[in-house]
């Protein structure tokens, strides 16, 4: 197995951060190596390429989406559910990477939480100009166990707020290779995305890619 930490060329640039927001939330700065993770991320679209998935009441969502594991978070006209299948090539999901469960474990180690056993990963591929409304993780039927979000490629402004839709909301920068952990309470809080912009100084970036780590049963 590929080891991601030992690697010098595959390592992110600096050092990882741990930075606790409070109620379970935890960002890890600079963890993720990009570009073996990106590298993962186009071989598993090729198997299960990325769509944009219609919300139950028929509008588009801004992201396209695929998934790996033994389930995949899709929308129908069921709603949002998890499914062993991946209705677009009527096969399962891709098994998720070695490289991003060791990168799960780490993360669980370095924000001293208890390691779980993840069977979704869901990738996101956000366009500039496009984001994800507030909204909270409900469709797992494990809703205990905390949700790892790795962040790759543009920065983006990860809005989190409470367990009521009226709570204030805080925001804090993601930038590539970022991690970001809710558990215990922050695993119930509305959290979402702002419109993605572009970065000056890499004009060839054009995506903000993400990877959210789940136990959904």
């Amino acid at each position: 197995m590929h080891d991601l930490f030992s690697d010098p060329i595959n390592q992110a640039q600096t050092s990882p951060i741990v930075i606790h927001h409070g109620q379970g939330l935890v960002q890890i700065k600079h963890l993720a190596p990009s570009q073996l993770c990106l590298f993962h991320i186009q071989q598993i679209s090729q198997y299960s390429p990325f769509r944009k998935m219609m919300t139950p009441m028929g509008h588009p969502m801004q992201a396209m989406t695929t998934n790996c594991g033994i389930y995949g978070w899709i929308s129908d006209n069921k709603g949002y559910h998890y499914s062993e299948i991946d209705p677009e090539i009527n096969k399962h999901w891709t098994t998720i990477p070695a490289e991003f469960l060791q990168l799960h474990k780490y993360a669980c180690e370095l924000a001293n939480i208890p390691l779980f056993n993840p069977d979704a990963c869901l990738i996101n591929q956000y366009q500039i100009g496009q984001g994800m409304g507030l909204h909270q993780d409900k469709d797992e039927m494990d809703r205990n166990s905390p949700i790892i979000s790795i962040s790759l490629g543009l920065n983006a402004i990860f809005q989190v707020g409470g367990k009521s839709r009226k709570d204030p909301i805080k925001e804090y920068l993601l930038e590539d290779g970022d991690v970001v952990i809710l558990s215990n309470e922050s695993r119930h809080f509305y959290h979402g995305i702002k419109p993605i912009k572009p970065n000056p100084l890499s004009p060839n970036c054009l995506f903000r890619y993400n990877l959210t780590l789940r136990k959904s049963h």
